[in-house]
């Protein structure tokens, strides 16, 4: 069974992008530990095609090398922080992905893979958590605001192109907010608010797993 991990850096997670099999250090690798420890005897190939700081129009132009050639019988789908973290960087305004766009590209992605592969899909949403993102995001408050905003407006549409078009979605910052309510430490699953650290990696990895057994 061939399990295809694509997005953005979340997924990347440090991979070595000269070798397709390397899981990098995220939640990409540590989903598929947990399978292969429960499934022994299923013959599992994990392909990792995350690309650092990608957006949903440059993943789309990338869909056929980085996914569809390569026949994955399931693919997990993270993408869309980067299109909207672009409005909250200095100097790239150029390269705004409106939310109309955003679901137009996503929309594309989708019917594409639908198109051309017989694949299960997993859909993760973007999230954003509490953390300061002002280092990466420097026209945002010290709350994260707008870009906040931006990403709670976004998640629904994810969900419902989730509902035309895969076959299992996780909301990850329903999730994540949820989780932080009983956890203390604000920077407990990341240190920035976009890219997960171990216990971050983790808690996706579970959810992801979680949801992968009931769709392969």
């Amino acid at each position: 069974m061939r399990i295809l991990f694509i997005g953005d850096s979340i997924t990347d997670a440090g991979r070595d992008r000269r070798n397709y099999h390397d899981l990098g250090r995220g939640y990409a690798v540590r989903t598929a530990k947990i399978l292969t420890e429960e499934f022994p005897d299923t013959d599992f190939e994990f392909i990792n095609m995350g690309i650092s700081a990608n957006r949903t129009g440059q993943l789309f132009d990338r869909l056929y090398g980085d996914a569809i050639a390569f026949e994955p019988d399931v693919i997990v789908l993270l993408i869309g922080i980067n299109d909207i973290g672009r409005r909250y960087k200095t100097g790239e305004k150029h390269i705004e992905t409106s939310d109309e766009q955003l679901e137009l590209n996503y929309r594309s992605i989708l019917i594409q893979l639908r198109k051309h592969t017989k694949a299960k899909i997993l859909m993760l949403s973007p999230f954003i958590l509490d953390a300061d993102i002002r280092k990466l995001f420097v026209l945002t408050d010290e709350n994260g605001e707008p870009m906040r905003s931006d990403v709670e407006k976004i998640v629904p549409t994810v969900k419902k192109l989730a509902d035309e078009y895969a076959d299992g979605f996780i909301p990850l910052k329903e999730l994540f907010d949820e989780a932080m309510k009983t956890q203390p430490e604000p920077l407990y699953y990341s240190a920035d608010g976009i890219h997960p650290n171990e216990n971050g990696a983790d808690f996706i990895a579970k959810l992801c797993a979680d949801k992968l057994k009931t769709i392969i």
